[in-house]
């Protein structure tokens, strides 16, 4: 699912490994979500969403991601 997770880490100067200690999950999990291999579950999003103080779908977009994958055929 495309993320904003990269971007939203990177303009706190936190590394992979931050964020995982902020949300108790591991540093592969994030670049798991961060590389669009992994979806959060919904807990883990919500987490996010609070730790990043906005709605989950201002972080993910699974529209997008709907759309780039039909457009691939």
């Amino acid at each position: 699912m495309k993320n904003r997770l990269r971007v939203l880490r990177a303009e706190r100067d936190w590394t992979q490994s931050d964020l995982a200690e902020r949300l108790g999950v591991s540093r592969q999990t994030i670049h798991a979500i961060e590389s669009e291999k992994y979806d959060p579950s919904l807990p883990l999003a919500f987490k996010m969403s609070k730790l990043f103080e906005m709605p989950i779908e201002a972080i993910f977009n699974p529209e997008e991601s709907a759309r780039l994958k039909s457009d691939r055929g």
